[in-house]
């Protein structure tokens, strides 16, 4: 009996898929720091501004929270190994890079500068990013989802305590932070989860309105931070010389995430798909949460210290469209890959 050959998955097109080299919304964040730079809020517009920072942050958290499907985080855990490989590439190998450029300071990067690469280095990984990235590259979406997820979900715990451990003092992990960071972020976040059940419907077929929402909300707390880093006049700490010696550096530590993961996922025993999941998740960094997070913990010293995660999240975005598309072409589905791809038997199999 004559078999009719089993014909790959389409492969996606490049520019539907592939996430764009340079970020619109890179370009709005740049937009905003320069609005900040010329026309900061002062006195009473910065009071204002600075309050309805705070609301709308507990209002994002709040989103996250009501977004969250319970029910795939559970379902998710059975691919521990793969969400343990990405949770210490995310918590262990960044802080312990991290504490490596220590060396270069006062050299190249000013203390200010150097706290805020330090931040950048416990932020949680990014879900969105590594979703689109993952799924460009024919990787393992599902785990993709679940491991951004749990980044997120155990960063908002990991991520203060290992700011204050390695920050210090700059953190201000007080009693008044403590409850700064449960009122603004725990406590909204908990929130959403209890009335999902009420409003997730609404909250997903309104997904694109409240993402555009959610963009607001960051370039509020970017407007904010520069705002108060003008009116403390911090502005001349940051040289060409040194935010080329930052852009570097950010540059060196997402090429290290990157080989990496890489190394450990192959080591590690993972398959094809789940490797480009744990490349991805374990080596990028989430701007939506973490600009939040630092206008929480750091307060009116915002300003430099989220510079740097500005600067990878642009380096991110560039170096992993590339990679993820030049993964795509060069995808061989297994007949495994194929069978499970087209719900027909691969030539020679057994049902």
């Amino acid at each position: 009996m004559e078999t009719t050959p089993v014909a790959p998955p389409p492969r996606p097109s490049w520019k539907r898929r592939v996430p764009r080299a340079v970020d619109p919304y890179v370009v709005a964040l740049l937009g905003t720091v320069g609005l900040a730079v010329l026309l900061p809020a002062t006195g009473r517009g910065a009071t204002l501004a600075e309050g309805t920072a705070d609301i709308a942050i507990a209002l994002l958290f709040f989103l996250y929270g009501a977004r969250l499907s319970t029910r795939e985080v559970v379902d998710g855990l059975r691919q521990w190994k793969l969400h343990l490989t990405v949770g210490a590439s995310t918590f262990v190998l960044f802080p312990l890079l991290g504490l490596a450029a220590g060396f270069l300071v006062p050299h190249l990067l000013t203390e200010r500068l150097y706290i805020g690469l330090l931040f950048l280095c416990v932020v949680p990984s990014t879900i969105q990013s590594s979703i689109t990235l993952t799924s460009t590259a024919r990787g393992n979406v599902p785990a993709a989802v679940c491991a951004g997820t749990y980044s997120s979900l155990f960063g908002m715990i990991a991520t203060p305590l290992l700011a204050a451990w390695l920050v210090g003092s700059e953190v201000g992990f007080s009693h008044h932070g403590l409850l700064s960071i449960g009122s603004q972020l725990l406590l909204p976040f908990l929130a959403g989860q209890l009335v999902r059940r009420w409003i997730g419907a609404f909250i997903a077929r309104h997904k694109k309105s409240l993402g555009l929402l959610d963009r607001g909300v960051i370039l509020l707390v970017v407007y904010t931070a520069f705002s108060r880093g003008m009116a403390q006049g911090i502005w001349h700490q940051v040289t060409p010389g040194r935010l080329i010696a930052l852009f570097c550096l950010t540059g060196l530590l997402l090429a290290v995430a990157l080989a990496t993961t890489s190394f450990a996922a192959r080591r590690l025993g993972f398959s094809r798909e789940d490797r480009v999941t744990v490349v991805f998740c374990g080596s990028n960094k989430s701007l939506a949460t973490g600009l939040p997070m630092a206008a929480v913990l750091f307060g009116g010293s915002a300003g430099l210290v989220i510079l740097p995660l500005m600067l990878y999240h642009q380096l991110q975005l560039a170096v992993c469209s590339v990679i993820a598309n030049r993964w795509s072409r060069a995808y061989e589905p297994s007949p495994v890959t194929v069978t499970a791809a087209t719900g027909l038997r691969a030539p020679g199999s057994v049902a």
